[in-house]
C-alpha cells in the first residue's frame, strides 16, 4: 500500500493535511523528524501512517493512560491493530499484549515512559524488531518546558541499549524555540527534519472577560449554548466542586474531575463525558491531555492558568473537528496570587538540584507574567498567543474580542505620571493595590496605617473611575514604565522608562476599550455564530438531517460502547448532510469515511440519508 492508500482506507481522507506528507516522508526515508503542529492538526497521523508501512514494530511514548486509550480505540476502529500497555492493566493483560505484540500481531504499541526500562519491556524491546519510537507531547522532556516530566529523560537510555537504532520521531503542540531546540538535544535526534506548521487555530474565537460574577457568566454562557459540549477549567479543586455541584443544581447535564476523586470516579466521569452521557466537564488542569473528543464546542476557563503553553494547550481542546469553537477566559486579579502561590510551592522536580529548581521556579514566574499581560492587552488575542510561540501574523484576526470590541485612543498622560510618582514618593514599599487606593483617596484603614493619605499623589485620580485607573496602570506594566516583584508581595518598582515619562514633555496614548460597545458586540457576535468553520451554514432540512444523523451515530456508539466522535466525527455528518450521499461510492467522497468505517456503519447512514 502506499501512505495515500492507507490515508484513505484507514482514516477516511483524500488529502494530507499541511506538514503531514513531508514528515511522513522524511520518517519512510529513516530520518528522524520534529513535528510542532497545533491540536487538532492530525499529528498522530504522521507516526500511525508511517507505523502501517514500515517493517516492524513502532512504539509510541505517551505520558498518560486516557491519551494511550483514546488513540488505540481510534485506530481499533479504523481497523489497525493496536496496544497499549501500562499501569492500567492487570499483570496477566500485561504478559498477553506482549505476547501478541511478539507474533507481530500489532504494528503499533502504545507505552508509558515509566514502563521503558523494566526488566520485562526490555527483554521484549531486543528481542523484536522496532522501526520507529514515536515521542508524543515530546515537550515533556525539557525542564523549561511546562510539563516536564523525568521519566521522559529514560528515552535515549532505552533507545541506546537497543540493538539496531531505530527512527526518533517527535511530536508537540506547544514548543517555544528553547523547547524545540531542548527535545532536539535531549533526544540526540539526528540531523531531523523539523516541521512548524503554524500554531494558529483559525476556527477558535478567543476573548478574555472580567465579570464582577463568574458563575453567573458562565451560567449565562451555559444557557446560550444548549447541547453542546464543553469544558470548564477551574483553578483548584474546591472552585471545581463548587462551580459542578451548582450547576448541577440548576440542572445542566455536567459532571466533574480533579485529582482529589477516585480513580474509579474520575474514570466513570471522563466516560461520561467522552460518550456525551454528561457533555459539560468541570475540571482543574489534571483533566484533557490525550482526550481526543472531537465535538468539543467551547473552552472556559473560571481562572487564568499559570503559563500560556497551558492555556492554548487547554483551549485548543476546543473545536478538534475543525468546527467553530469558542475559548473564553473569565479572568479576576485573585488569580495571580492562586497561581504565584502554586509556583512557590511546587514540589514537583525535586531531583532537580537547588539553583535548577530556583531557576525553572523564576522562568514559571516570568510565564505567569506574560499570562497576565494576555488577560490586558488590547491587540489581537490570536496574535498575542502566536507572537509568544514566535509567530508574526498581522494583529487582526477578527475572531477574537478585541478584533470585534470597538477602541479609542486616550491621552493617558496624567494619569501615568501621578501613579509612578506615587510609587516613587512611597520610595517603591508597596503593591498595585495600595498604589491605586492612595491616588483614588481611599479613606481605609490600610491606607491610614501606611500614612499613604499624607503621600503628595493623595486622591489626585479620586475623579478617574477605578477600572479605567487599573487599565491604565496593567498597561504601564505590560509596555516596562513600571514593574512588580516577583515574590508574594508584588511591590510595584520603578522602571528605566519611569524617569523618561516623568521627565520627558512626550504625551502618552494608550489604546482603551469603549466599554460600553462590549454587550451590543457579544449580541452580534452570538447572531453571526455558524455551524462551520469554513463559513458553511447548514439550511433547517440540513440541519434536522443533521440531527439525525447524530442520534443515529450515538445508537451506533451505545451498542459497540465507544465514544459517539470515533464513529464518525461532527465534521463528517455536517459534511454528509451536505452532500447527502446515496451510495457506496457517494459515501467514500465525505470527508472521514474510509473503507473500513463504511463496511461497519456506512449501510445504516445511508439508510436514514434516503
Amino acid at each position: 500500500m502506499t501512505k495515500q492508500e492507507v490515508l484513505k482506507q484507514y482514516f477516511g481522507y483524500e488529502t494530507f493535511r499541511p506538514g503531514q506528507e513531508a514528515l511522513i516522508d522524511s520518517i519512510l526515508a529513516g530520518k528522524d523528524v520534529l513535528g510542532i503542529m497545533p491540536t487538532g492538526a492530525g499529528k498522530s497521523m504522521c507516526f500511525q501512517i508511517p507505523a502501517l508501512l514500515m517493517e516492524g514494530i513502532t512504539l509510541v511514548i505517551s505520558p498518560l493512560i486516557s491519551l494511550m486509550k483514546d488513540q488505540v480505540e481510534s485506530l481499533n476502529q479504523a481497523g489497525v491493530h493496536a496496544a497499549y500497555l501500562n499501569s492500567s492493566l492487570t499483570a496477566n493483560q500485561y504478559y498477553k499484549a506482549l505476547d501478541y505484540a511478539r507474533a507481530g500481531r500489532y504494528p503499533i504499541i502504545y507505552v508509558a515512559p515509566e514502563r521503558l526500562m523494566t526488566e520485562e519491556f526490555l527483554d521484549f524491546a531486543l528481542h523484536t524488531k522496532i522501526a520507529m519510537v514515536a515521542v508524543d507531547e515530546a515537550h515533556c522532556v525539557s525542564q523549561w518546558g511546562q510539563d516536564f516530566r523525568p521519566s521522559y529523560l529514560k528515552i535515549v537510555e532505552f533507545i541506546d541499549k537497543l540493538p539496531i537504532r531505530p527512527v526518533v520521531s517527535a511530536f508537540t503542540a506547544t514548543a517555544t524555540a528553547t523547547v524545540r531546540e531542548d527535545i532536539v538535544d535531549i533526544l540526540m535526534l539526528r540531523e531531523p527534519t523539523v516541521m512548524t506548521t503554524g500554531f494558529d487555530r483559525g476556527n477558535l474565537y478567543f476573548g478574555v472577560l472580567a465579570p464582577k460574577d463568574r458563575y453567573a457568566a458562565v451560567h449565562h454562557y451555559l444557557e446560550l449554548h444548549p447541547g453542546e459540549s464543553g469544558i470548564i477549567y477551574c483553578l483548584t479543586r474546591k472552585v471545581v466542586e463548587d462551580v459542578c455541584g451548582r450547576l448541577q443544581a440548576e440542572g445542566f447535564a455536567v459532571t466533574r474531575y480533579h485529582a482529589g476523586l477516585s480513580d474509579r470516579e474520575r474514570k466513570q466521569n471522563q466516560e461520561d463525558f467522552i460518550y456525551d452521557r454528561t457533555p459539560i466537564m468541570v475540571a482543574t488542569n489534571a483533566f484533557g491531555m490525550g482526550i481526543d473528543k472531537s465535538n468539543v464546542r467551547f473552552v472556559l476557563h473560571f481562572g487564568m492558568p499559570k503559563n500560556l503553553e497551558s492555556y492554548y494547550q487547554e483551549a485548543g481542546r476546543a473545536g478538534r473537528d475543525g468546527e467553530p469553537g469558542e475559548c473564553i477566559l473569565y479572568y479576576s486579579g485573585q488569580d495571580v496570587i492562586t497561581n504565584q502561590f502554586f509556583i512557590d510551592n511546587n514540589h514537583d522536580n525535586q531531583e532537580l538540584d537547588a539553583m535548577s529548581r530556583a531557576i525553572v521556579q523564576e522562568r514559571d514566574r516570568e510565564r505567569l507574567r506574560k499570562m497576565t499581560f494576555y488577560c490586558f492587552t488590547n491587540e489581537c488575542l490570536r496574535d498575542y498567543i502566536l507572537r509568544y510561540f514566535g509567530e508574526y501574523g498581522s494583529n487582526y484576526c477578527g475572531n477574537c474580542l478585541n478584533c470585534l470590541t470597538q477602541f479609542e485612543t486616550v491621552d493617558v498622560t496624567e494619569i501615568a505620571k501621578t501613579l509612578i510618582g506615587c510609587v516613587e514618593s512611597c520610595r517603591q514599599r508597596y503593591g498595585v493595590n495600595v498604589i491605586l487606593d492612595t491616588v483614588h483617596g481611599a479613606n481605609t484603614a490600610k491606607i491610614r496605617n501606611y500614612q499613604m493619605n499624607e503621600n503628595p499623589c493623595y486622591a489626585l485620580l479620586a475623579k478617574v473611575p477605578a477600572y479605567r485607573l487599573r487599565q491604565v496602570f496593567q498597561q504601564l506594566l505590560m509596555h516596562d514604565y513600571l514593574a512588580v516583584t516577583n515574590d508574594e508581595y508584588a511591590i510595584v518598582k520603578l522602571t528605566e522608562q519611569s524617569r523618561t515619562l516623568l521627565e520627558s514633555g512626550e504625551p502618552l496614548t494608550m489604546k482603551l476599550a469603549k466599554e460600553q460597545e462590549k454587550e451590543a458586540k457579544a449580541k452580534k457576535e452570538k447572531k453571526a455564530k455558524s455551524r462551520s468553520a469554513s463559513g458553511i451554514t447548514l439550511s433547517e432540512p440540513e440541519e434536522q438531517l443533521f440531527e439525525r444523523l447524530r442520534a443515529l451515530r450515538t445508537e451506533i456508539a451505545r451498542e459497540e460502547n465507544v465514544p459517539p466522535y470515533i464513529v464518525f466525527s461532527d465534521k463528517t455528518l455536517i459534511h454528509m448532510s451536505r452532500m447527502k450521499p446515496q451510495s457506496k461510492s457517494d459515501m467514500l467522497e465525505v470527508s472521514g469515511v474510509g473503507e473500513y468505517k463504511y463496511e461497519k456503519y456506512g449501510e445504516r447512514f445511508l439508510d436514514v440519508l434516503k
